[in-house]
């Protein structure tokens, strides 16, 4: 064992909780790359007397990323957040979990990519946009009815209309 993967047992066993009983005694059953070879899978199982399962994921992280929101208020890139509009975006959408996983990687990768440690959240939103408009059109107006803060009926059918226009 390298000292790296060393540092990385001791951190886990210190910091990975169960997340059902918030037991800190937990075991690594299983663990595997994940296909886009982004991160590693790891099947957990907890330590005390109920034995529940959960799986856990790492991945390299090149640079802390500070997100700059509209009203000019700095906070840290959170992937879960762009995870969590994704998916209600893709929700009963014929769109696998992998897929949009490795939609969400490729985002974060792409962020990551610009160089620069602030991004403001146009620039996150840009990406997702254009992400969405090829992976499937109904996530991706879901997505725009929130991300450009749609009022009325209007402005789906206008938002609409220009996405049939850009394909003539």
């Amino acid at each position: 064992m390298n000292f790296v993967h060393f540092f990385l047992y001791i951190v886990v066993r210190i910091f990975m909780l169960c997340p059902f009983c918030r037991e800190k005694d937990t075991s690594v059953v299983d663990s595997r790359p994940t296909e886009d070879g982004t991160a590693i899978r790891r099947r957990r199982l907890c330590g005390c007397e109920r034995k529940e399962r959960f799986t856990t994921f790492e991945r390299v992280q090149f640079q802390e990323l500070t997100v700059i929101k509209g009203n000019g208020k700095r906070e840290p890139f959170d992937r879960d957040k762009i995870s969590k509009s994704i998916r209600i975006a893709t929700r009963k959408r014929p769109i696998d979990s992998e897929t949009i996983e490795k939609f969400i990687s490729k985002i974060v990768r792409n962020l990551e990519g610009l160089g620069e440690s602030e991004i403001p959240t146009p620039t996150i939103g840009k990406f997702i946009m254009e992400g969405l408009s090829s992976l499937d059109k109904v996530a991706y107006v879901r997505f725009a009815s929130v991300y450009k803060n749609f009022k009325e009926a209007k402005d789906f059918e206008e938002f609409v209309g220009n996405i049939d226009e850009a394909k003539s």
